[in-house]
């Protein structure tokens, strides 16, 4: 059987067809950048403090009904406690004098039993504000958070294996108008529960249509461009989405506007379903041979050039899948070496998202201005997507990935020799660890679809997904454990990078080899030759999926 690459190499890699389904894909990732961190300007609390009743109460006594409180070094007002109101008042009605009469440390406090005052100078309101949840309310935006998470986790996992049953595109569709109508709904919350079950559904799409339009991306293009897509052009569209975030949560400032801002725009999406085309691959792998030819005749006319009276010529009635067997996750785990090969993808993905994720949220508190904090934690990872764009195109995959998580590693366990004093170079070695991080992160999804063949290559995406998506879950709480012990969630996320740079040298090597279709295809790897250096070839030895590893 002819490869599928052969096939339509007469089309070309970067005619006019190449061209929309390149940047129509890369458009409907945007909306994943910014939906991914929205939570960050959703649940962040405001200042606040008790609301102060308008009692008869003397002008000393009404400035000193919060207590004050010293957080980190620093003296504010409490945030869930009043001195108690009655004894204020008959204090106040006797003519006493805070400070003078009255020492006030030793007056009994109270809970803000009349509810909270928030500040609106950073935001006129957040779900914070809007339902209350601070104080003992507070554990409510963990799990919220949590929950949205669990559902990226659900929909990564079930988007992959439908998309390998139904197709990559209804699929890309169907969950891009799951992620766009509830999170229009979000609006009409009445209550933290609505909105985290809305929240929920919203997660089931949010991931999904990445992983969709990835696939489908991947399979199209062929090259030279699809190292191009799989790289610069997915990972580039999802944080530019990622820093048009900060910019609307700037200019609108309550939780509302900037839902329905984030997701009215996405009707524009709805008219790419008569520009974008099902994967060709895909098709065949089903035994729809004229489908995928009708698509590829298509493509000749977009690109002008002349297409053969047979395409796939070595594609008969006997070569189609029958379609009784159908492929799943077990699939991946039904050999020794398949079922190493996807263990050893998933602790090398949970790996990246957990570093990722950890410092995302990390680097978001590096200025006191969080719109200014989210865009530098977004633009740093341009250069590092640049970087696994070269990476991509001219080194073989394992050493890449290896490298840069040791210098994840190696970062995150230096902040902690940096004295307190120098602040800025620990910004710096975080930021570092960032980058690092950043460049496997956006490989992590190309090295898996070159992995598995097209009957299981998006199931594989989306379970090595699936997995990583429990580091998204587990990176806010991460985070909290610096309470117990400064840099105990750089020396987690460092140990986790080192491990996972030793086990991804025990994965094959895909580096210059075409997608495979069949896994009988997918077992037969074989040396490989590496251009990285001109003039000499460098011969990598590739582990065989059919041999123990």
């Amino acid at each position: 059987m002819m490869d599928y690459e052969d096939s339509v190499a007469f089309l070309g890699q970067w005619g006019r067809f190449q061209q929309v389904v390149f940047f129509l894909l890369c458009a409907s990732i945007v909306p994943n950048g910014f939906g991914a961190f929205t939570l960050v300007f959703l649940t962040d609390a405001p200042n606040h403090h008790c609301v102060v009743p308008d009692f008869n109460l003397s002008e000393d006594w009404h400035k000193t009904l919060i207590p004050i409180e010293v957080v980190n070094g620093k003296q504010q007002l409490s945030r869930c406690s009043r001195f108690r109101l009655d004894v204020v008042r008959n204090l106040s009605a006797q003519g006493f004098i805070p400070g003078r009469d009255v020492n006030i440390t030793d007056l009994e406090q109270e809970g803000c039993v009349d509810g909270w005052s928030y500040s609106r100078d950073i935001y006129q309101s957040t779900i914070v504000s809007e339902f209350d949840l601070v104080c003992s309310e507070q554990w409510k935006l963990t799990f919220i958070s949590t929950v949205f998470f669990v559902g990226v986790l659900f929909g990564s996992f079930f988007s992959g294996q439908l998309s390998d049953r139904f197709g990559r595109k209804p699929v890309l569709f169907v969950t891009m108008a799951v992620q766009m109508i509830f999170t229009f709904v979000q609006v009409f919350s009445t209550s933290w529960i609505m909105f985290t079950v809305l929240l929920f559904i919203n997660g089931l799409g949010q991931m999904s249509n990445f992983v969709a339009a990835f696939v489908l991306g991947a399979e199209i293009l062929t090259g030279n461009v699809r190292v191009l897509y799989s790289s610069l052009g997915s990972c580039l569209s999802f944080t530019i989405g990622y820093m048009i975030l900060p910019l609307c949560a700037y200019f609108l400032r309550d939780w509302k506007s900037l839902l329905l801002s984030l997701s009215l725009p996405c009707l524009a999406y709805l008219p790419l379903w008569w520009f974008i085309p099902e994967s060709p691959r895909w098709l065949l792998s089903q035994g729809r041979v004229e489908e995928a030819e009708i698509i590829v005749r298509k493509a000749a006319k977009w690109n002008k050039v002349q297409a053969p009276m047979v395409i796939f010529q070595d594609y008969s009635v006997n070569n189609k899948t029958d379609p009784k067997d159908h492929h799943n996750a077990l699939d991946l785990l039904r050999t020794s070496s398949i079922r190493i090969t996807t263990l050893l993808l998933c602790l090398v993905t949970f790996s990246t998202f957990t570093g990722y994720f950890g410092l995302s949220f990390n680097t978001s508190q590096l200025h006191v201005n969080p719109y200014l904090s989210c865009f530098i934690s977004a633009v740093v990872e341009i250069p590092a997507y640049i970087s696994s764009w070269l990476a991509l195109r001219y080194f073989p995959r394992r050493l890449s990935i290896s490298f840069t998580l040791l210098l994840e590693a190696v970062s995150l366990f230096l902040i902690q020799l940096v004295p307190q004093s120098l602040s800025n170079l620990s910004i710096a070695l975080e930021m570092l660890g960032k980058y690092a991080v950043t460049i496997p992160f956006s490989m992590m999804f190309a090295f898996i679809a070159e992995l598995h063949p097209t009957l299981l290559r998006n199931t594989a995406v989306g379970i090595c997904s699936t997995v990583g998506r429990l580091g998204n879950c587990i990176a806010p709480f991460l985070i909290t454990l610096n309470t117990y012990l400064l840099h105990l969630p750089n020396i987690i996320m460092g140990t986790l990078a080192a491990v996972s740079a030793f086990a991804v040298l025990f994965l094959p090597e895909s580096f210059g080899r075409p997608l495979p279709e069949t896994i009988q295809q997918m077992h037969k790897r074989e040396r490989i030759k590496c251009p990285c250096i001109p003039g000499k070839e460098t011969r990598i030895p590739v582990v065989l999926l059919d041999s123990p590893l």
